[in-house]
């Protein structure tokens, strides 16, 4: 193989690694909970590093993210789910939720449907 395009080839490959764009960090999340009982949707906007009570779940935050504006529109949040009914604060759920496939990991509770809706700056979205 010739020096010189082994030469281009390697600088093509750690060049490309630098120009595929980060996910940016947000501050709030945007999720909407069903009560599958009373068939109500609630729509909330939780800041990063807080939780917020809502029903009977305790809803943490730690980290949001989402793909930059030249990508396709994907966000991911990191959270803790309990469950306060039955005073046990026990995690119901605790991992990584991603927007664009909320069935690949669902929030399975008998009476509520969590979703991310995505993430933003700004708690108005």
């Amino acid at each position: 193989m010739n020096l010189g395009l082994l030469k281009l080839i390697l600088i093509i490959i750690i060049f490309s690694s630098k120009i595929l764009a980060e996910p940016l960090q947000m501050k709030y999340a945007n999720f909407k909970l069903l009560d599958k009982i009373s068939n109500k949707v609630i729509e909330m906007t939780i800041k990063v590093d807080n939780s917020i009570i809502v029903e009977t779940l305790n809803i943490s935050v730690y980290s949001c993210f989402t793909e930059p504006p030249d990508k396709i529109p994907e966000s991911y949040v990191l959270i803790d789910v309990m469950d306060n009914y039955s005073k046990k604060n026990q995690s119901i759920y605790k991992g990584w939720m991603i927007s664009s496939s909320p069935e690949i990991t669902p929030l399975e509770h008998p009476i509520y449907d969590l979703w991310l809706i995505g993430c933003s700056n700004d708690n108005t979205s």
